[in-house]
C-alpha cells in the first residue's frame, strides 16, 4: 500500500506507515558513523514509538488510560520531529528528503492533540 492509499481517518494504520518510513530513513543511514548513528537511534526509537502507543491507547483499560497512551504517543511524535529537524540542520540529510516526513509528524502532532482534547473534554483556548 503506498501513502496515497491509507485512509486519513484511520490513526493506527498512519502511525503503522508513519514508522515504517522512519524504519526505511534508520536503514537508509545505518552506516553512517559516530553522531549520525546516535541520532538516528534516537529517530528510529521515538519514530516508531507513537504508532506502538497508539496501538496500547486503543486497547486501554480505561479513559485515563487511553489519554496516558495518547500523550505519550504525542510526546515522541513531537520528539521524532525535533531528530527530523536536527538531522536536516545538521546536513545529515537533505531538509527537501525530509519534508514529507516532517508535514506528517506535524499532522499527527495535530490530530493527537485535537483526539487528547476532545477526550479529556477541553476546549480550543485552553492548554493540554
Amino acid at each position: 500500500m503506498n501513502e496515497a492509499e491509507i485512509p486519513k481517518r484511520d490513526l493506527g494504520e498512519r502511525t503503522f506507515h508513519f514508522a515504517v518510513r522512519i524504519v526505511k530513513l534508520s536503514q537508509s543511514l545505518s552506516g553512517e558513523p559516530g553522531v549520525e548513528k546516535i541520532l538516528v537511534s534516537q529517530l528510529l526509537r521515538a519514530g516508531t514509538s507513537i504508532g506502538a502507543n497508539v496501538e496500547e491507547g486503543q486497547g486501554g483499560q480505561s479513559r485515563a488510560d487511553f489519554i496516558s497512551k495518547y500523550s505519550i504517543a504525542r510526546k515522541e511524535a513531537r520528539e521524532t520531529l525535533y531528530w527530523l529537524r536536527l538531522l536536516a540542520a545538521v546536513n545529515i540529510v537533505p531538509t527537501a528528503r525530509l519534508k514529507d516526513l516532517m508535514a506528517e509528524c506535524d499532522e499527527l502532532i495535530a490530530i493527537l492533540t485535537t483526539i487528547i482534547k476532545k477526550t479529556k473534554g477541553i476546549g480550543k483556548s485552553q492548554k493540554v
